[in-house]
């Protein structure tokens, strides 16, 4: 597994820029076409692609993989990877996997402000590359064991892009229909049916999610480290 597993996670990132980059070009297709002003208008069209939880968790997810993956193959010893790595790879594993669940109980299905959707790319962006973010936490080797404020690290970005999203919205039109507000998931826009209070139940669901996914996913690796600093143990004293 530690042959491979570098091409793995390099051949995921480059699964996930293809996904991205074809969603991309289909949004940017959808502006140039527009017929209104703020439909046509590419700052407001790819700002908004790029507020995308998914999208910003995929980009990360690339940086991620393709650092591991890289470092891998630069070192084959049986080095732990190092701490920013690790923490790197954490986020990125407890945001996919956070964007694979609540896509698929809360969104699928739904028409999301975005317009239409390619669909390969959007099984990848969030069916496979939340898988592959999971099986790096369960099976990639060398893994580093963090601390538990790592937890606390994890949640910076989720409440950060929230605070960015509230903000934002009522400072954009929406390219598809016009309205004075825009907002990247049903969940978040208080115009809705239970306004404020039902986006805040949802807010804080998703942060009990994620703060959950991140526990586990350090869990996890401070449970395989002391396997792999063992397994190291071992075979440097045989050798």
């Amino acid at each position: 597994m530690t042959t491979w597993w570098p091409y793995l996670r390099i051949g995921a990132a480059v699964l996930a820029t293809a996904a991205i980059i074809a969603q991309l070009i289909r949004t940017l297709e959808i502006a140039t076409a527009a017929t209104t002003e703020w439909g046509a208008h590419l700052p407001t069209v790819i700002s908004n692609f790029f507020s995308f939880f998914t999208i910003e968790s995929n980009v990360l997810a690339v940086v991620a993989l393709a650092c591991g993956g890289f470092w891998a193959l630069a070192h084959r010893g049986l080095t732990a990877e190092p701490r920013w790595l690790a923490i790197l790879l954490m986020c990125a594993s407890t945001y996919m996997i956070v964007t694979g669940v609540v896509y698929n109980l809360l969104l699928r299905g739904i028409e999301l402000p975005q317009g239409s959707t390619v669909g390969w790319s959007n099984e990848v962006l969030h069916v496979v590359v939340p898988i592959i973010m999971l099986a790096d936490v369960l099976f990639a080797p060398r893994r580093r064991a963090l601390g538990w404020s790592a937890v606390g690290i994890a949640a910076i970005f989720p409440i950060v892009w929230v605070i960015y999203t509230l903000i934002r919205a009522n400072l954009v039109i929406a390219p598809a229909s016009g309205k004075p507000w825009w907002y990247p998931y049903p969940f978040l826009d208080p115009h809705q049916e239970g306004g404020y209070v039902a986006v805040g139940l949802y807010v804080l669901l998703i942060a009990a999610i994620i703060i959950g996914a991140a526990a586990l996913v350090v869990w996890v690796g401070r449970r395989r480290a002391v396997v792999s600093d063992s397994t190291a143990d071992a075979a440097i004293a045989e050798a």
